[in-house]
């Protein structure tokens, strides 16, 4: 970050959402690095940018399709690259042909010319790399927006080298640890296919268990599996769905359905609230041992540092004790011995990262096959330098623009967008409740424009409805904002449930809830007042 030409900041409000990673960023702007924020408000990172722009809603893949027909047709495509180090490529060109520079500025309210020089100054840098987060992710076309911005890296060669790449900033800590370890309904632990026979018959040998050669459930699919009653029992741990997920009254009705819901947690939750059973867990950062991946796959050491309060448990003995009592005995596992069988299992991955290892060298980067090994630094490197080929080509994907799944209209005629806010963190859990000037609770940010026509003064309180609720925010007139758009947070949910107005649409590819686009109406509270509405 601090050594590179130009950065994307692609629907990613970072100085919010990952304030210590931005100040790298800041770095590398002062070394002299172009920056260009690509979110549809003029967020606090925006404000930092070169440029900005403010694309609509759910435009993403029409902005790079856009920039990607300009780089070809000017000829900046990094044809060696392409030639040694990818497939697809033909394919990908004639998909994107349509997308000219004023159909990209009518799809996306860009103005060509601003597309342009986004085009020609990312295909020129030497380093270039693009960084993106739930702006991109919480869509209902979710993989197909990441694949979008992979292949603009393919097409100018900005993978593999230092100061280049497509790097996702992870929506919260460690959550590339708990994708390493099989927290993934289609992968063994280190991204292992558990549709390869071979794959499979290494983990029922170390298990000596016979495994279902199926793909689970990602979350949608389970909450949708619950309603139908097809799924009649759940086992959350650290996960708060009735306030994080979207449709809130859904996910609420599916869990009360369960015959039996149990719940590991650190504190109290509204999901937790729900359940037959609640587990207390010894799992905050400085209660327990284990490893933290960072969003460089750099691995980690998680120490103890204090007591947790009486009664909570390690997760480990937890676990531990739940399988015991189903008649398997695996004594008391420390953090260390569950790590040594995840490098067993995963031995191309981390069969060369002990703990002592990472002590010394104070994190690796994986994989890591073998203590020889020094971790590595670019997952995708390549020699195209030299003209040569290594490893298998990555593939250009063909990705076109739908939009959001629902629109504004008369009924519902402003588009909901959500997103964090630097003081707070996710549902409120660990921020959330405490006497401080930096919780003032959830708001409605709407810009001047609409606050004017629907006649709605700047902490007045504002009824937000959605086609499946309506919550009540005091409203905040935020000048960054374009008309037609307004924004809230999931922080106060115990307050304004704004996830109650969210719709349940996902992404078949990865299960991701469409968070950023949905249609609602504001009306002053006031002019409610003894109304249906209230």
């Amino acid at each position: 970050m601090e050594e590179t030409d130009v950065v994307f900041l692609w629907g990613s409000n970072a100085r919010a959402a990952h304030p210590i990673w931005f100040h790298h960023l800041l770095k590398g702007i002062h070394n002299g690095a172009k920056l260009y924020v690509m979110d549809p408000r003029r967020t606090e990172s925006a404000q930092w940018a070169d440029v900005w722009l403010g694309l609509n809603v759910g435009s993403d893949i029409a902005l790079s399709n856009t920039m990607a027909r300009e780089i070809i047709h000017a000829g900046l495509v990094h044809q060696e690259f392409v030639s040694n180090a990818t497939s697809g490529y033909e394919a990908y060109k004639a998909s994107v042909e349509s997308y000219t520079l004023e159909k990209g500025a009518l799809l996306t309210g860009v103005p060509a010319d601003v597309i342009r020089d986004a085009a020609h100054t990312f295909a020129k840098a030497d380093r270039a790399m693009i960084c993106w987060t739930l702006g991109i992710t919480q869509h209902h076309d979710a993989a197909d927006n990441v694949l979008a911005l992979i292949n603009l890296c393919l097409l100018t060669g900005h993978v593999g080298r230092w100061g280049c790449g497509c790097n996702p900033l992870r929506g919260q800590n460690n959550v590339q640890g708990g994708g390493d370890m099989g927290a993934i309904p289609n992968k063994y632990p280190g991204f292992q296919e558990i549709t390869d026979p071979s794959i499979q018959a290494r983990f029922e040998k170390h298990w000596t268990v016979k495994l279902q050669p199926e793909a689970g459930r990602n979350l949608t699919q389970m909450l949708h599996a619950m309603a139908s009653g097809e799924m009649t029992s759940l086992y959350v741990i650290g996960e708060n769905p009735v306030q994080s997920d979207a449709d809130g009254h859904h996910v609420e009705q599916a869990l009360k359905g369960l015959d039996h819901l149990v719940v590991q947690e650190i504190v109290m939750t509204k999901t937790a609230e729900l359940a037959h059973v609640v587990l207390p867990a010894a799992a905050t950062w400085c209660e327990g041992e284990g490893t933290v991946t960072n969003s460089e796959r750099r691995v980690q050491r998680c120490r103890k540092a204090s007591e947790p309060p009486d009664g909570a448990k390690d997760e480990l003995w937890i676990i531990a004790q739940i399988a015991k009592r189903l008649g398997h005995d695996w004594g008391t596992p420390t953090a260390e011995e569950v790590w040594n069988e995840f490098r067993e299992v995963a031995p191309e991955f981390a069969g060369g990262m002990s703990y002592e290892r990472l002590d010394a060298l104070n994190g690796i980067q994986w994989p890591c096959p073998d203590e020889s090994h020094p971790g590595t630094t670019f997952l995708h490197e390549r020699l195209w330098e030299k003209g040569e080929k290594r490893g298998p080509a990555a593939p250009f994907t063909v990705v076109r623009h739908e939009g959001p799944v629902e629109m504004p209209d008369a009924e519902f005629p402003l588009l909901l967008t959500t997103g964090r806010r630097l003081e707070s963190y996710n549902t409120g859990v660990q921020t959330a409740g405490y006497d401080s000037p930096l919780h003032w609770g959830e708001m409605l940010d709407i810009s001047p424009e609409d606050a004017a026509r629907l006649g709605i003064s700047d902490n007045e309180e504002a009824r937000i409805t959605s086609r499946r609720g309506s919550v009540v925010a005091p409203a905040h007139i935020d000048r960054s904002l374009r008309a037609g758009m307004v924004f809230m947070t999931f922080h106060f949910p115990e307050n304004v449930a704004t996830n109650l107005l969210t719709l349940d649409v996902s992404d078949p590819k990865s299960g991701t809830a469409e968070f950023k686009a949905c249609a609602v109406r504001v009306e002053p509270s006031r002019a409610l007042a003894g109304s249906a509405h209230t």
